[in-house]
């Protein structure tokens, strides 16, 4: 069956977005030289930061884990090359509050060196057994590259109630401006099938689909290519429709399979387990060659820069670096925006690092930012409920979220809202929706961990309250089994006596003859006299 067969499904809403793409794929991909100084955040996952393992003014060689996560939704930190620990402490870090957070500062040496750190390759990987894989992407510190940097090798150990049965790739890419995915895909299609036949070990699924927008013709024709006549009914690469968000997880197993992910639950749930392309490339060098993720694919653009490409970046180099290497600014940009126009957010400056799901960096010139007018009141039109890909009600979730009414907000699904902007791009009211969004989930999540963290505070109380009352009883115990013993050394009934109290006996019975003795005398004495008084009276 060829891929032109296979049925699509078509998801609600989306929007048709000009795609800005060919602007950074007309030259070759170029690899970045080596930074001075990488800034490594110890969060570029989803999941608690990372916790140092080196410190400062430490040696590291290439490859080195610097960090690591012992929660199982985490991911490790390694060294994306060798040099000396400068800075262990907050630093700028991408991220939409443009505040500071906990990093690692690497000077590099210039040395480049691996030195013994490289995870020994596994050579026979194609019956690699499925733990032995998800232990080595674990190890990796492997998350999904599309954007939301999830830690892969959750997704490889799926629960014994979810029977994976479709493997997905995603090849959609459907932001504008972004194409990492699509020059990885053009020159690296080879990798990305061994990637993928990793995976389809570990999950052991009945078919794999591969979801690539028809706006990537070479991209299909490589990984057709490099797929050669392996492409079955069982494996497909299926070209899908230009239509953001068309690569959003839930939308593209909607699109590939019919299936609708349930309310708050995952892929898995249906039986399906999605990749991103770039995902897979990462788990075939930490297999095949040894490599942790500490380098990725990074999509430099917009018309801000002379000279919009791709580039394979260390991770942890400023995006200044990577600006220049685009040829510079352009006199009038306006915005710095790291991933898409529609789900990226802008940086406040460009010395904040390139992270694992660093995808893009947009350059925006004041004619392409798009300058909504004010803010008007919502004139309840429900376009934003025609163009939400989640089926949601983004009026109602603005209404809750700005009236801080989180409880209803959850009641109508607000977890289920993945983001994109499709509703604040059609609101003629101008209204910021996603941010309203995002408020009313970061006050959910903060809420939630002060929560947690008052029932750790109860259950540490009710412990020690435990374990208080726990000691007194046992010492209790102590003094009743030393009491009962010093009752087993009593005088028994058969006359019986213990020497001690024997001899403590006999003492006092002589104190107490000798006192009545000198009793006795004191009365003998004393008679004479006492008669003689009585004559004379």
């Amino acid at each position: 069956m060829t891929a032109s067969s296979h049925t699509l499904w078509r998801f609600h809403g989306g929007v048709k977005l000009p795609d800005h793409k060919a602007e950074s794929t007309t030259e070759p991909v170029a690899a970045a030289p080596l930074p001075q100084r990488l800034i490594l955040p110890l969060r570029q996952h989803i999941g608690e930061a990372a916790v140092p393992v080196v410190k400062r003014g430490e040696h590291v060689k290439k490859g080195q884990l610097i960090a690591r996560s012992d929660t199982y939704v985490g991911a490790h930190l390694h060294a994306p090359t060798s040099g000396r620990i400068a800075l262990i402490g907050d630093q700028p870090v991408p991220h939409p509050s443009g505040l500071s957070a906990p990093c690692i500062v690497i000077e590099a040496d210039g040395e480049d060196d691996w030195g013994d750190s490289r995870m020994p390759p596994i050579e026979d990987y194609r019956n690699i057994d499925p733990v032995k894989l998800r232990n080595r992407v674990r190890d990796a510190g492997i998350v999904g590259l599309g954007g939301a940097a999830f830690p892969s090798a959750v997704k490889l150990n799926p629960r014994p109630h979810q029977k994976i049965d479709t493997l997905v790739i995603n090849g959609a890419e459907c932001e504008p401006y972004i194409t990492c995915d699509d020059m990885l895909m053009r020159t690296q299609a080879e990798t990305v099938i061994a990637g993928m036949h990793l995976v389809r070990r570990a999950l052991k699924p009945e078919r794999c689909l591969i979801g690539i927008e028809d706006n990537k013709p070479e991209a299909i024709r490589a990984m057709t290519e490099a797929l050669g006549g392996e492409e079955r009914d069982n494996i497909r690469i299926v070209p899908i429709p230009s239509i953001y968000p068309t690569g959003g997880e839930r939308q593209l197993v909607r699109v590939l399979t019919g299936r609708e992910v349930p309310s708050e639950g995952l892929p898995a749930d249906v039986g399906v387990v999605c990749h991103n392309v770039g995902t897979l490339a990462a788990i075939y060098r930490a297999v095949v060659l040894g490599e942790p993720l500490i380098s990725r694919l990074v999509t430099v653009t917009g018309s801000g820069v002379h000279r919009p490409r791709n580039l394979q970046v260390y991770l942890g180099t400023p995006v200044a670096d990577l600006i220049a290497l685009a040829g510079g600014y352009t006199d009038d940009v306006e915005r710095l925006i790291m991933g898409g126009p529609m789900m990226g957010f802008a940086l406040a400056s460009d010395a904040v690092p390139i992270i694992k799901g660093g995808n893009c960096i947009i350059a925006a010139r004041a004619a392409d930012v798009e300058r909504p007018g004010p803010v008007m009141p919502c004139i309840r039109c429900g376009e934003c409920v025609k163009a939400c890909p989640a089926g949601l009600l983004p009026q109602q979730l603005y209404w809750f979220s700005r009236a801080r009414d989180f409880d209803k907000a959850q009641e109508y699904s607000l977890f289920d809202c993945i983001e994109c902007g499709c509703c604040a791009h059609v609101c003629p009211s101008n209204i910021p929706l996603v941010q309203y969004y995002r408020f009313a989930k970061n006050e959910i999540w903060s809420q939630e961990r002060e929560r947690r963290q008052a029932e750790a505070a109860k259950q540490r109380h009710e412990l020690r309250r435990e374990r208080l009352e726990r000691e007194e009883r046992e010492k209790a115990e102590r003094m009743k089994r030393k009491q009962a013993a010093a009752q087993q050394t009593a005088p028994t009934a058969d006359g019986g006596e213990d020497p001690k109290q024997a001899v403590i006996r006999a003492a006092l019975a002589r104190a107490q003859a000798r006192k009545a003795e000198q009793a006795a005398q004191d009365t003998t004495a004393a008679a004479p006299a006492s008669e003689n008084d009585n004559e004379n009276r």
